[in-house]
């Protein structure tokens, strides 16, 4: 009878050269439970091709945006036996693309040429920060990717019509604040109406995450199309009132109802959604606003009041 080949086998130096996980990782790891103690082989301990596979979808939930603490659960269901197919499914669906757009690459030459043909460090930092850029490993300075040509397109097109770049960049973070804000809401909506019922299990069961990965591909366009309907009504109802303000022969007059876009940073829109729920982050800020507006004014007439006195 043939010898069954023997399994290969590590040290723990080895397990992190074959791995890409450090030493120090690897014991943490162990330490926390991810990780199967090796075996005991005398003064040795001895780490076989399981505990490889491991910390190979350790390091892919990581990159997917796992936590630690949630990579334990979902690996502790695998172990259970039911099963991780479904869920990383639904985790390959999320993480897929939203968008038919293909990123492109874009010479430093054709980039300074698009923007008025001088070099301009600053604009290329702010668009690298932004994401709008991604530097490319070997070809610094040389070439760039371009994650969304269309928005690139865009920033050209402004800045030909006479808009400043710091304007563009100071306009697409207002911008991405928003979006984000819509995206959030949209998340919770769905949510709440479609998915509550496939995440009831922490983690899901296995049937759970691939239906719920079905539905994540169905309902995906639908965020997109909601937006572009809505963005074009907005912009027809509005862009008619502009050009009938600047149209009339009459100066626009204040109105004290109205109303105009602040930009605020994105923490503190998640800080007082925390507090009063998404639907009650305008009521708040205005009214925490007036409150402010109201103590300065009554600081100030005490003030007033004190010098007079």
């Amino acid at each position: 009878m043939a010898e069954q080949s023997a399994q290969p086998e590590y040290r723990i130096e080895d397990l992190a050269h074959h791995s890409g996980a450090t030493v120090r990782t690897i014991r943490a790891y162990q330490d926390r439970g991810l990780l199967p103690r090796p075996e005991r082989r005398g003064r040795s301990n001895v780490y076989g091709d399981a505990h490889l596979a491991r910390l190979r979808q350790i390091a892919d939930l990581l990159d997917r945006g796992y936590t630690l603490a949630s990579i334990k659960e979902l690996l502790e269901a695998w172990d259970t036996g039911r099963g991780l197919g479904g869920v990383l499914g639904l985790v390959a669906e999320v993480h897929g693309p939203w968008t038919d757009e293909e990123a492109d690459r874009i010479s430093r030459a054709e980039l300074d040429a698009r923007f008025g043909g001088t070099p301009d460090e600053e604009a290329i930092r702010e668009a690298v920060e932004l994401g709008v850029l991604e530097r490319l490993p070997g070809r610094e300075g040389e070439e760039y990717l371009v994650p969304s040509p269309q928005e690139l397109a865009v920033a050209a097109e402004l800045y030909a019509a006479g808009v400043p770049l710091a304007a563009i960049t100071g306009h697409l973070r207002e911008l991405r604040d928003q979006v984000e804000h819509i995206a959030s809401r949209f998340l919770e909506f769905t949510t709440e109406h479609v998915f509550a019922r496939y995440l009831e299990h922490r983690p899901p069961t296995d049937a759970d995450a691939a239906e719920a990965a079905t539905m994540v591909r169905r309902l995906r366009p639908l965020a997109q199309q909601t937006v572009d309907a809505e963005l074009a009504r907005a912009m027809r109802l509005l862009a008619t009132r502009h050009l009938q303000i600047h149209l009339s022969p009459d100066p626009p007059r204040a109105r004290d109802d109205q109303t105009r876009a602040v930009s605020l940073p994105a923490g503190t829109i998640r800080a007082v959604q925390s507090l009063v729920g998404a639907e009650g982050v305008e009521a708040f800020i205005a009214t925490a606003t007036e409150r402010e507006v109201h103590k300065r004014t009554l600081d100030a007439l005490a003030a007033s009041r004190h010098e007079q006195g």
